[in-house]
């Protein structure tokens, strides 16, 4: 449970030092106001980052999924579908606020961002197999118990 919470604090960092990379980067750019993808990226490390694995670590308390294989597949392809993902934003959110397309300039990154999405879609899918079979395994032990014939 402490690496889920350190995780979330990790992306709470994030999500507050891009947040402020943002304003002092239109800033040095003299871009304020120019709409970007990198006005979005702080929000993204805080809603799918800080506040998921929150989530999850309430999930963790009552269901006990850290011990689960499962759960280890979620945690690392989440974290690491997350973090390509929001790389691809900030890439293209700084080619934008230079006055580039980067619709035109190069295709990987749409097609980077799209694998970070596959990856994250992959580590979610893998949370609720987790999800899944805690519950499954929780139902069985608090069903009511037929005593046995002598």
């Amino acid at each position: 449970m402490n690496r889920i919470l350190r995780t979330a604090f990790v992306y709470m960092l994030l999500g507050l030092v891009s947040g402020l990379f943002y304003r002092e980067y239109t800033k040095a750019t003299d871009t304020l106001g120019v709409d970007s993808q990198l006005g979005t990226l702080h929000t993204h490390f805080l809603a799918l980052g800080m506040l998921v694995f929150l989530i999850v670590l309430a999930l963790d308390a009552v269901f006990s999924l850290s011990g689960r294989r499962s759960f280890t597949v979620f945690y690392w392809t989440y974290n690491i579908g997350l973090l390509v993902t929001v790389a691809m934003q900030a890439v293209r959110g700084i080619l934008t606020l230079d006055g580039q397309d980067p619709a035109t300039t190069t295709a990987a990154i749409p097609g980077i961002a799209g694998l970070g999405h596959i990856v994250l879609t992959a580590g979610l899918l893998a949370l609720f197999v987790a999800l899944r079979a805690a519950v499954a395994e929780r139902r069985s032990e608090t069903a009511p118990r037929t005593p046995v014939a002598a």
